[in-house]
């Protein structure tokens, strides 16, 4: 914790550490809303927040983003005003369109919507994005959870952690108690902590990963792609005449995993995660073949 909140510019009170972002966001589900009112959230966003809120009996209502799947923040207020709400979760950037809302946004939200937890979930933050923790000590109601299994690769180490106010971190901590009172364990703690202290080589590896985003862009965009502006490691792209699928699995033949979701808004769209400049390559070598015949 104390790590954390060196690195982060804040006091030990202010972190939570939990095993995973998911253990994280789900004790923060059970400890901040409540059953009466609807908490709110994109239509599009992480697929676990309808599973929290299944598995807690908490009503739910999703807003739609917009037609560039961007959340409009003044959807919420408006939602709230109509019918209230506990609470609001987001992620910045967004999952699965890698859409981001910037500080100033976020900001003007909760100088409006205020006594009822906002919790940003910035899994992503890292690969191009400024994280709202530099609003916490602004707004007693802000949650900002991160984890270290994305920008800083340690999925196997299940570390996540939240950051806030005392008074709500102070929740979490008796809620965890209550489910699961065992800390992170002694080789996550370590490898987290390297890390954080590893400064040099996290912004390294962050630098090349959103050159290599930026790359990949311009090459999709050169081959008539739509894709979406992201600010995560991956970007959500639709091929010409938007048939998704059949190019998801044209890649897969060849040994190249992208997402196909088989939704309304995203059937159009692969999201393809960024990886090294070689495998871009082969992947952009792929796509050009694949379109070959079509054109």
């Amino acid at each position: 914790k104390q790590g954390i909140a060196d690195y982060y510019q804040l006091d030990s009170k202010q972190i939570f550490v939990g095993n995973g972002s998911d253990e994280v966001l789900a004790l923060a589900f059970y400890s901040f809303f409540e059953q009466d009112k609807p908490l709110l959230f994109p239509d599009l966003s992480y697929s676990f927040y309808p599973v929290y809120c299944d598995f807690y009996a908490l009503r739910h209502r999703t807003l739609a983003v917009n037609d560039d799947f961007a959340i409009n923040l003044s959807d919420y207020l408006a939602a709230h005003q109509q019918q209230g709400s506990t609470g609001v979760i987001f992620p910045n950037p967004n999952a699965p369109t890698g859409r981001y809302l910037s500080l100033e946004a976020i900001r003007d939200f909760l100088q409006q919507y205020q006594n009822r937890v906002v919790i940003v979930d910035e899994a992503y933050i890292d690969f191009g994005g400024e994280s709202a923790v530099k609003l916490i000590n602004q707004f007693d109601n802000l949650l900002v959870v991160q984890t270290f299994s994305k920008s800083r690769a340690l999925a196997g180490m299940r570390a996540g952690f939240a950051m806030g106010h005392a008074d709500l971190i102070n929740g979490l901590e008796r809620a965890k108690n209550s489910f699961n009172s065992y800390p992170l364990d002694r080789l996550a703690q370590v490898a987290a902590l390297a890390a954080l202290e590893d400064k040099d080589y996290f912004a390294q590896q962050r630098k090349k990963i959103i050159n290599t985003r930026q790359w990949t862009v311009k090459q999709l965009e050169a081959l008539q792609f739509k894709v979406i502006p992201s600010q995560a490691n991956f970007v959500l792209a639709s091929p010409p005449r938007g048939n998704a699928e059949a190019l998801y699995f044209y890649l897969k033949q060849k040994g190249i995993l992208v997402r196909f979701f088989n939704s309304e808004r995203l059937t159009p769209y692969c999201r393809i995660t960024i990886g090294t400049d070689q495998e871009m390559q082969a992947l952009i070598g792929a796509i050009e073949a694949w379109l070959s015949p079509h054109t």
